[in-house]
């Protein structure tokens, strides 16, 4: 039999660029050689796009951006090639690709940008598509797809570049309540703001990140998280999982530098409220067109029942510490079946 030719790419253009090399690096450690002959793409922070060399522990490196001392190399848009075009002091180097694992947070990578560039060269990839991505990738348009699928959620507010609705914040929303960039993922630029002064600077903030920002009521609840797998019938893990943050709320170094915040798995859900987490989490994956994966998070409060949509990430974290792998492993999932699994799903998406 012989290997599947798979690109890893990882890094990318995006505040989540270090997020991404850890993601990747864990990936690539649990790779089983046997099965594929693995390409890595790296794309520098700059937006450079180079053949990566090196092994998973050296990819730590990569933050200085000195240190991209490859070979260029680019995805062939061409339909005929389904190739990596490596370009060398000898020459272009030609390697064919059966399919791409994009290992890339945030904008350009889960924005539906590069799933674009897959779609014109005709390769099969993990993860959502160009619809899914963009959509659950802006969190205002996610809302509103959420809305129309009656799935319950927070009080929102939308800022376009600009705006500054705080009165409309105040009379809607109240304080305390949360500041968002609207196309940023892992918390990045998400601020708490009790007062005006509090908004004011948040809504500062998350317009350096984004052109457009979303305001959310506070949520009273445990956050409870919920791994999807799946195309057209997608599977939920068994064991959920509930998080109590190190900080205030689950911001950037809670989840990736913190080792306080607690992780509860499976989380502390009697088995109708666990039902009606993983039922609100296919509706909303489903909703959004989401393929491949999505991590889907929400707030419940556990003395009345009530179970609040927070949003979608279709290309979560993959480090040692991330939820979405958590959840599967105690649902039986090993971390290395995992990726086979999602490598197997993109390579034949109408059977999953």
């Amino acid at each position: 039999m012989s290997k599947i030719n798979l690109c890893v790419i990882f890094g990318g253009a995006s505040s989540e660029h270090e997020v991404s090399l850890l993601s990747a690096a864990s990936i690539l450690r649990n790779l089983d050689l046997t099965r594929y002959t693995v390409h890595k793409i790296g794309i520098s922070k700059s937006g450079g796009w180079y053949y990566y060399t090196g092994n998973a522990e050296g990819m730590s490196r990569l933050n200085d951006p000195n240190a991209w001392e490859f070979d260029r190399a680019v995805i062939s848009p061409d339909r005929d090639e389904k190739a990596i075009l490596r370009f060398t002091d000898e020459g272009v180097v030609k390697y064919p690709i059966d399919v791409v694992f994009p290992v890339l947070h945030g904008k350009n990578g889960e924005d539906g940008t590069i799933q674009g560039l897959f779609e014109l060269a005709g390769i099969p990839y993990v993860g959502s598509g160009v619809i899914g991505s963009a959509v659950c990738m802006d969190k205002c348009m996610a809302k509103a797809m959420f809305e129309r699928a009656g799935i319950p959620q927070a009080a929102w507010v939308e800022m376009k570049h600009g705006e500054r609705k705080i009165s409309e914040v105040e009379e809607k929303l109240g304080y305390p309540c949360f500041v968002k960039p609207a196309n940023a993922g892992s918390s990045v630029g998400v601020t708490k703001a009790h007062d005006r002064e509090e908004l004011e600077r948040g809504i500062a903030l998350a317009f350096e990140n984004d052109d457009k920002v979303l305001v959310e009521e506070m949520m009273y609840g445990a956050e409870v998280e919920c791994s999807v797998i799946g195309n057209f019938r997608p599977e939920c893990a068994k064991a959920l999982g509930e998080i109590a943050p190190a900080a205030e709320f689950y911001d950037y170094d809670a989840k990736y530098n913190d080792e306080n915040s607690v992780l509860t798995i499976p989380a502390k859900l009697d088995s109708a409220l666990a039902d009606k987490v993983r039922s609100y989490a296919k509706a909303a994956y489903l909703a959004c067109e989401c393929r491949g994966l999505s991590r889907v998070d929400f707030f419940v409060n556990k003395e009345t029942d009530d179970v609040r949509l927070n949003e979608i990430n279709t290309l979560p974290g993959f480090t040692s510490i991330s939820m979405y792998a958590k959840l599967w492993e105690a649902s039986g999932l090993p971390y290395g079946e995992l990726v086979d699994r999602l490598i197997q799903n993109a390579l034949c998406p109408e059977e999953v």
